[in-house]
């Protein structure tokens, strides 16, 4: 049996899978901190327009990135303003971040404004899979563009299902149905909610 800390074998081939098909600039269907997630290398522009082929979505239309932890995030955004900290820090839910200025990231993952949504997972699953990967990962609601999303598994479209080239064999029952709060954080000092 699996200590407490240390995940067990299913958990690590889980991981394994996931990080093979990133590499590979493919696209993957796993749990996220709010929803089943679509992701894929953050980096890799050709993974991002795979994703936005499979969601039937414009890519004008950005996505959000996951990070493992606060030095990723400094890595990927020009200058992180010190009120991000404090929000990550006090947030009580998964609370995405939109940045200004992000570096090191796909091109058509950035909006047109130069900015891009990014959140510190929360989930020990993306956590381990973030820093194994060692990149920041895509992740969008598990839908096609304009469909509801996806409150649990059995509710993702076949569609997605057979677009995916893995699906995370975890966490399959458990219903996630909260979406992150965003907040849009500008350089000028600007705070806006966007998502409650």
């Amino acid at each position: 049996m699996a200590s407490k800390n240390k995940p067990d074998q299913n958990f690590i081939d889980e991981i394994n899978k996931c990080i093979t098909v990133l590499e590979n600039g493919g696209v993957i269907l796993y749990p996220t901190d709010t929803v089943w997630g679509i992701g894929c290398d953050a980096t890799n522009e050709d993974a991002v327009n795979k994703i936005y082929q499979l969601k039937k979505r414009a890519n004008t239309k950005t996505m959000i990135c996951l990070v493992a932890n606060d030095f990723m995030l400094e890595k990927h955004v020009e200058k992180v303003p010190e009120v991000a900290f404090d929000i990550i820090d006090i947030a009580d839910k998964p609370t995405t971040i939109v940045y200004d200025n992000p570096k090191n990231i796909a091109k058509n993952l950035i909006a047109e404004d130069k900015s891009l949504a990014i959140r510190v997972a929360t989930d020990k699953f993306c956590q381990y899979l973030i820093s194994k990967f060692k990149k920041p990962i895509v992740s969008t609601s598990a839908n096609l563009s304009g469909d509801p999303t996806a409150k649990s598994f059995k509710e993702i479209s076949s569609d997605i299902l057979k677009g995916v080239d893995y699906a995370v064999n975890l966490q399959r029952n458990i219903q996630k149905i909260t979406p992150s709060s965003i907040i849009k954080l500008s350089n000028d000092g600007t705070v806006k909610v966007i998502r409650k």
